[in-house]
């Protein structure tokens, strides 16, 4: 499978914890496809908004059990990527501000 920079993040996770990391230690956290490995990570990042990474932390989140009614089901997992820049470096989006 050919994941391209622009595939291999989904979203920049907006949360109680994710934006505690953020303010506290520089530390961003985005939902990235399930394929994707650090370097794959790490490259689209440093592609994408032109900035140099440190870290990246990576964790599979299980789907959780629910139910509709009597048919119960399991929601679809994700991966999450906990990405840390180098000191001078910070990405700038509206949502941030």
């Amino acid at each position: 499978m050919d994941l391209t920079i622009y595939d291999v993040i989904k979203r920049i996770y907006i949360g109680g914890k994710s934006d505690d990391l953020r303010d506290k230690f520089g530390k961003i956290t985005f939902e990235v496809h399930r394929a994707a490995n650090k370097p794959m990570i790490r490259e689209a990042i440093e592609k994408i908004w032109s900035v140099k990474v440190r870290d990246v932390r990576v964790m599979n989140l299980k789907g959780k059990s629910k139910s509709f009614g009597r048919r119960p089901f399991q929601t679809s997992g994700k991966k999450k990527a906990i990405v840390t820049l180098k000191p001078g470096f910070k990405i700038d989006l509206p949502q941030f501000e």
